[in-house]
């Protein structure tokens, strides 16, 4: 199987990876991914491989795909199950010498492939739109579980107690996030009225958002950083990360790799949602006994716009307050 390469749609295309396991039970399964997304399926049951591509994904496919064949091709594998929608990805597999390339019918692909589906239309969520390819494939769906098993790791620095994670990033761009001052408000609600701690989460590109709330909520709670407020942007792993997440009282994030993840560990999480579509890419749970996420959005006639900036004021994060977030938190 090629796997998506945003770790949000990684986490989306499980409840359809799970159907291919169920239906394959007797078969050896592979998981082929970018490096980013790599850890996640080794953190993932019924998963018996994981093979990093070494090539880059987007424009970049088209210098670096070569590497991605050499990486298929001493692999014996009989099928491969297309995730990616590219014309990259069904090259890749059938210059791999791959015998059946299964996948859907986009990008000019068709050719390259043994058997297709056509582009589901009308799909509610993402999670939907991978399951309809396998259906499309004769293989039964099953529930919309996204299941990650989180390892038990220790962080450093580790928050003191229970605790809250923040993850305020979010890669697609800055109209997906909510503003960084309400984030820093309701880590000072959440120290001050549940004596909870607070950890912040991110990558190395989210770090300056993080170090600014980590600001910003010291100045509004008093007192210097301590073990109740710490900052782990850019020092975790994805396994490290799915630990800490699975620890939290509460994850409160934006529409984010982080988001999903969180939803597929079982953490109670409070999604906030702005030039996004919450009933597309609203985070799964792991299973019939995980809570159900919170999702906050607000009424405003301009969203879900889908652009990367907001080219007005964004409206529909200035809209949610601290308040209503911390609220949310069961």
């Amino acid at each position: 199987m090629l796997s998506p390469n945003w770790l949000g749609d990684a986490v989306m295309a499980l409840p359809a990876l799970a159907d291919v396991r169920r239906h394959f039970a007797g078969a050896r399964l592979t998981v082929a991914a970018r490096a980013p997304v790599v850890a996640l399926f080794r953190m993932v049951e019924g998963v018996d491989d994981v093979l990093v591509l070494p090539g880059r994904g987007g424009l970049a496919a088209l210098t670096s795909w070569t590497q991605d064949v050499a990486a298929l091709e001493g692999g014996g594998f009989d099928t491969a199950l297309l995730f990616p929608n590219s014309f990259a990805s069904a090259l890749v597999v059938s210059r791999a010498g791959i015998r059946e390339r299964w996948g859907l019918a986009t990008d000019g692909r068709r050719c390259l492939l043994t058997r297709s589906a056509p582009k589901p239309r009308g799909c509610a969520h993402q999670a939907d739109y991978y399951q309809a390819l396998v259906a499309a494939l004769d293989i039964e769906n099953g529930p919309l579980w996204a299941r990650v098993d989180a390892p038990v790791l220790e962080v450093s620095p580790a928050p003191d107690g229970p605790y809250v994670v923040l993850a305020p990033g979010a890669a697609y761009g800055g109209a997906k996030q909510w503003i960084p001052e309400r984030f820093a408000e309701l880590a000072a609600l959440v120290r001050r009225e549940r004596a909870w701690s607070v950890a912040l989460v991110g990558s190395r590109a989210d770090a300056a958002v993080c170090h600014e709330i980590v600001d910003r909520s010291v100045r509004m709670h008093g007192g210097g950083p301590s073990a109740s407020l710490v900052d782990l942007s850019g020092r975790t792993s994805l396994a490290e990360l799915a630990a800490v997440l699975a620890g939290a009282r509460a994850v409160v994030s934006n529409d984010s790799g982080a988001m999903h993840l969180a939803g597929a560990v079982g953490a109670p999480v409070v999604a906030i949602f702005g030039a996004t579509n919450e009933h597309r890419t609203a985070p799964l749970r792991r299973g019939p006994r995980s809570p159900a996420p919170r999702i906050l959005a607000t009424d405003v006639w301009c969203r879900p716009c889908m652009l990367r900036e907001c080219p007005i004021d964004h409206r529909c994060m200035t809209g949610i307050s601290a308040r209503d977030v911390f609220d949310a938190m069961a």
